[in-house]
């Protein structure tokens, strides 16, 4: 028996083209839109980053305020009251926060110091909020475009 081996060709398949892009719109066009978006993108994410950066620092600053207004309250009850730390804490919290007194004081110095640090409360709380919202009153306007020069 005679044994015929056939060699077959390998099939050579074309490359078949694929187009990423239009035919009608050049790569390099498409690239460059590309870019752009990118840019935008980029930008856009930059700006985030910069309010939410510039907002928590704005917000450790008002707390700074608020923890400095409390401080000044407390050794001022411990001292004009005769309160214990805790009380004085406690006294100069609910002031600060607008809440009211919380024990009856029984010196005037105490009362004196109470009148005053009340008024000086209603500031710190007017200069907190003002810190902490003053950044996002600039983001408004700038989104508004009401902060640009005619």
């Amino acid at each position: 028996m005679k044994s015929t081996t056939t060699f077959q060709q390998p099939i050579e398949k074309t490359p078949t083209k694929i187009h990423l892009f239009p035919k009608k719109t050049p790569p390099v066009k498409v690239m460059e839109e590309w870019q752009e978006v990118d840019e935008f993108l980029s930008s856009s994410f930059q700006k985030e980053a910069t309010f939410i950066r510039d907002f928590l620092a704005y917000l450790t600053m008002s707390t700074m305020f608020i923890l400095l207004g409390l401080l000044i309250g407390v050794l001022g009850y411990h001292w004009t009251a005769h309160l214990s730390w805790i009380d004085a804490t406690v006294e100069a919290s609910m002031i600060l926060s607008g809440m009211g007194p919380v024990s009856p004081l029984q010196t005037n110095s105490a009362k004196l110091f109470a009148s005053i640090y009340a008024l000086f409360s209603g500031l710190v709380f007017v200069l907190a909020m003002g810190v902490v919202l003053s950044p996002l009153v600039y983001s408004l306007l700038k989104q508004l475009r009401l902060n640009t020069k005619d």
